[in-house]
């Protein structure tokens, strides 16, 4: 009976090295090519949880956690979160090339980014809008607008229309602030840029500018959620 155990245990470890879980990957029994496979596959699966995560989170309130994208930049490349590894946080701003209200606020939006990706939080500006349904905000747009305004910020496009949804985002411009924390890239932001978009000079709350420097305080904002005035984000 003795025996019959002994075989039946060295069984169950070398099927749970060959199982999805590899729980036992370190058992006498494996050999070393399967405690390699073992230890690939975890890693494998790993990888892509942790991936799934970063991309599937959707945001319905500001303390959610932002969900990461990969998206092509005007210059070619893609951007994503993970292309800035020295970031404090993030300006996502949900965007387009005709919106009046967009262009009103281009130069703030590139102010913000001249002031504040130096401290840690560069402006990306997503454009979600269909061009089938508004031709002016096509790639070739993007690329000939962002020449243009000379942006020094990221501009991408949304072309699947995916992102926008997971963010709530309705308008352009349409403002998340997202902070880098133990728990992952943090909302803690979500509206307008300032209370004025026809006149800069008579703006009276910044409030993106404010809740930038009570993050770089340490402090929680204190005006969390604005409401976003622009155009609706264009879709069939």
């Amino acid at each position: 009976m003795k025996t019959i155990g002994i075989v039946l245990l060295s069984l169950f470890f070398l099927s749970s090295c060959n199982s999805g879980g590899c729980k036992h990957e370190t058992s006498e029994t494996c050999s070393k090519e399967e405690k390699a496979a073992c230890a690939d596959k975890e890693a494998q699966e790993e990888k892509q949880c942790g991936d799934k995560k970063s991309e599937d989170f959707t945001v319905s309130d500001v303390g959610d956690i932002a969900p990461n994208f990969n998206l092509k930049n005007v210059d070619g490349t893609k951007i994503s979160f993970d292309s800035y590894p020295e970031a404090k946080g993030f300006i996502v701003i949900f965007s387009c090339n005709h919106c009046p209200y967009v262009i009103a606020y281009e130069d703030r939006m590139i102010a913000l980014h001249n002031t504040y990706a130096a401290k840690g939080y560069p402006v990306i500006a997503i454009n979600s809008n269909d061009p089938e349904v508004v031709p002016g905000d096509s790639f070739e747009e993007m690329q000939k607008r962002a020449k243009e305004k000379n942006f020094p910020f990221a501009y991408v496009v949304d072309k699947k229309q995916k992102v926008y949804p997971k963010y709530g985002a309705t308008r352009t411009p349409h403002v998340f602030i997202v902070n880098k924390e133990e728990e992952g890239n943090v909302v803690r932001y979500i509206g307008a840029i300032d209370n004025n978009y026809e006149d800069a000079s008579a703006v009276t709350e910044k409030y993106v500018e404010n809740a930038l420097q009570e993050l770089l305080a340490g402090k929680e904002v204190s005006v969390s959620k604005t409401v976003a005035i622009g155009c609706t984000i264009k879709t069939k």
